[in-house]
């Protein structure tokens, strides 16, 4: 099947920037960008994708690398011979007096595969150092550990995005897709959609339109939802009891602890009506095309991947995975959220999806590296665990940032800023600078999306071509010629090849024979415009869009079902903090910030931070629509803006980590990690709610200029 087709007016084919989704788009000499007809996006875009040629000329852009002799002097422009030499001579003398692990490395899920490969390979081979991790952990890390542990493989999507276009039936849980993916509801539009969230979402409101349900549980109570429509699924004879003894194991242990929630209980627990439960599991056994899909608001949780699990363990029950039109799925967030953590910018990870602590796999990386597999150094610290370490006894005094704002995205925000500020030496290399490069010693300008050539792996494991469109501003190179240089100047044992192509080749070879082979994708064979989804171990097979369709990649070729059982979030209210804060995005947000505040089309649509409240609690707390507010948790305050929504429990107010300082929502979230995951907790904390004295209306931030402001619809197909 080719998914790519010429364009007559010879503008490049590329993907959007933003999300996993990685809508179809065409982008002209001019830097000007079009929708363009790709399965995942069927010819539309959201605003984010409309209006992210914004960025490419935007007057903040990094140009020149900057350096400053400390943190209160100015930076001052630098030539990138003297930089790049600066930081290795730096790099290279905390390394020899504190040791290789004194040097750490933070990457992202936006990265490109080949930039994510090769930045594994320099923290490991250049650097020597263990310490290495990135945003996915705020991602994605428990879903993967989930899926891991049940199918044997971590795949976001085990099926095509253009199967839903037939579902008759999905259940969304803790995903607003409405807003962070809008192109994804363009096919769910035959399906009655569950969707679980504490908030009344405009996925939500489309579900009840569709003549579905919102099911609002307490944050933190999803899991205790999933026992109980467990139960509901055995109790009324809705078990596929044939498929449960052929294609899994463990359902005993399972059910030891699902019986024990009953509906009603679950009901006193989560807050979501037994009958509402009843009706789901219903709904779900008696229809063909089904689906369950979880997003991050089932899994940044303390007890995420239990959540997870406890999903997987529910469609396991009734028969979903690896049938024809059904399934259980995980909706990735960070563009090359899939592809990011399966080729070794991950602390545990290496290449093809490969466990650093496995012999084998070292064996077989350090082969295609050309290094003893003794060098290869075993695992790091976790995202959180490293950023919490830096500049303490004994954890890293150096940090190389790769396109992650992690002042904003990170939990307990004032905690990371003392971390970073303890450091001997941080860089950042990114496309605009972003709070956490305000505290940098050196920033690095890169090329951004439409400037770059590479690969990107969607939610649905669809490995994709992102090509080059445009020159970089004169002054930029790309994060691999970044890393390309410093490995010179660290005279590094192997290769680091500046360029794309022979970096992919290697990464090709490194995944042979992994969890995620790419052995059998080569450019060509993308550029052709054949749809490849992992694994591909050879240049003759076609891919694998759906998964387990005969059995499961576990040695006995079934699905495990995992027992869990409920726990209460790692934070409860108290009488000084009565509230719970939960985070997320809304539809004009993506991730930090650092792109979309700068955009004016977008920014304009959502000017300042603002907290949702049900409008009894803000009249208990003395507050009104419009009154600024003082959101406290035990570890900091963030102020801002009430919007009182009537559909909003209250019990729970809800933030966007979309805006940094005052405003930040991660000033008040509770790092507290998932024991297998090490994901945090961003979607629970205790806060209480109060007015700010003698509150002025707040002036919105200062919007970037020459962004464009051009108005842009929801979703908007092709003419």
């Amino acid at each position: 099947m080719t998914v790519d087709t010429p364009d007559p007016e010879n503008r490049t084919a590329t993907h959007c920037p933003y999300c996993a989704l990685q809508c179809g788009q065409w982008v002209s000499a001019e830097g000007e960008v079009d929708a363009r007809q790709f399965p995942t996006n069927g010819g539309g875009m959201c605003q984010k994708g409309w209006t992210s040629a914004a960025l490419l000329t935007h007057p903040e852009r990094l140009t020149t690398p900057l350096v400053r002799a400390s943190r209160d002097a100015e930076f001052l422009p630098a030539t990138w011979a003297d930089a790049l030499s600066g930081v290795a001579e730096k790099l290279a003398a905390l390394r020899a007096e504190h040791g290789p692990d004194s040097v750490a490395i933070f990457g992202a899920g936006g990265l490109t595969n080949e930039k994510a490969y090769l930045l594994g390979k320099f923290a490991r081979v250049a650097l020597g150092t263990s310490q290495i991790d990135y945003n996915g952990r705020f991602c994605m890390s428990s879903a993967a550990a989930a899926g891991n542990r049940a199918f044997g493989v971590d795949r976001g999507m085990p099926f095509p995005v253009t199967d839903l276009d037939d579902a008759e039936l999905v259940v969304l849980a803790g995903a607003n897709v409405a807003e962070t993916m809008p192109p994804l509801m363009s096919h769910l539009t035959s399906a009655r959609l569950v969707v679980i969230d504490p908030r009344r979402t405009p996925t939500a409101e489309r579900a009840v339109a569709s003549g579905g349900l919102h099911l609002a549980p307490r944050p933190g109570t999803d899991l205790v939802l999933a026992l109980g429509m467990l139960h509901v699924a055995v109790a009324e004879g809705h078990l596929d009891l044939a498929y449960v003894d052929e294609r899994t194991t463990g359902f005993d242990d399972v059910w030891a602890l699902a019986s024990q929630w009953w509906p009603e209980r679950a009901e006193r627990v989560c807050g979501v009506a037994a009958a509402d439960m009843r009706t789901v599991v219903r709904w779900l056994a008696g229809t063909t095309r089904r689906y369950v899909l979880t997003a991050r608001g089932a899994e940044q949780h303390a007890h995420g991947v239990d959540t997870v699990t406890a999903w997987i363990n529910l469609s396991l029950a009734l028969g979903l995975p690896g049938r024809p039109g059904s399934g259980f799925g995980t909706i990735t967030g960070q563009g090359n959220g899939q592809g990011g953590r399966e080729h070794g910018q991950k602390s545990d990870q290496l290449p093809g999806y490969r466990h650093i602590t496995d012999p084998a796999a070292r064996a077989h990386v350090a082969g295609v590296w050309g290094v003893p597999e003794e060098s290869i150094p075993g695992p790091g610290r976790s995202a959180v665990e490293l950023l919490d370490s830096l500049g303490r006894p004994g954890g890293p005094k150096a940090l190389l940032v790769f396109g992650s704002n992690v002042l904003v995205s990170a939990p307990d925000a004032r905690a990371v800023a003392e971390r970073l500020d303890a450091l001997d030496l941080l860089v950042v290399a990114d496309v605009l600078p972003g709070e956490t490069a305000a505290r940098a010693d050196v920033l690095l300008p890169v090329a951004q999306w439409a400037e770059e050539e590479g690969t990107m792996t969607n939610l649905e494991g669809r490995v994709l071509r992102r090509r080059r469109a445009v020159a970089p501003p004169p002054g930029v190179r790309t994060d691999l010629q970044v890393i390309s240089g410093l490995a010179a100047e660290l005279e590094a044992p192997g290769d680091f090849p500046a360029d794309p192509a022979p970096v992919f080749e290697e990464l090709r070879r490194a995944s042979a024979g992994g969890i995620a082979d790419y052995s059998g994708v080569t450019y060509e064979r993308l550029d052709a415009g054949e749809a490849l989804h992992w694994p591909v171990p050879g240049t003759d097979h076609p891919g694998t869009p759906r998964l387990f369709a005969d059995g499961f990649p576990r040695p006995d070729g079934r699905a495990r079902m995992v027992p869990v059982d409920h726990a209460e979030p790692d934070e409860g209210v108290d009488g000084e903090f009565p509230l719970t804060v939960t985070t997320g995005r809304v539809l004009v947000h993506y991730q930090s910030g650092a792109q979309t505040r700068r955009v004016e089309a977008l920014e304009s649509v959502s000017p300042e931070v603002f907290v949702e409240v049900h409008p009894d609690t803000a009249t208990r707390c003395g507050l009104a629509d419009g009154d600024m507010a003082v959101v406290a948790s035990r570890r900091g305050e963030t102020t801002a803006r009430v919007r009182c929504v009537p559909s909003m429990r209250t019990d729970t107010v809800f933030l966007p980590f979309h805006f940094g300082g005052s405003g930040a929502a991660n000033n008040v979230t509770n790092p507290a990690l998932d024991p297998t995951s090490r994901m945090p907790e961003f979607k629970v904390a205790a806060v209480r709610l109060e007015p700010v004295a003698a509150a002025s209306p707040a002036a919105p931030p200062a919007r970037s200029p020459g962004a464009g402001s051009a108005a842009v619809p929801e979703y908007a197909a092709q003419a």
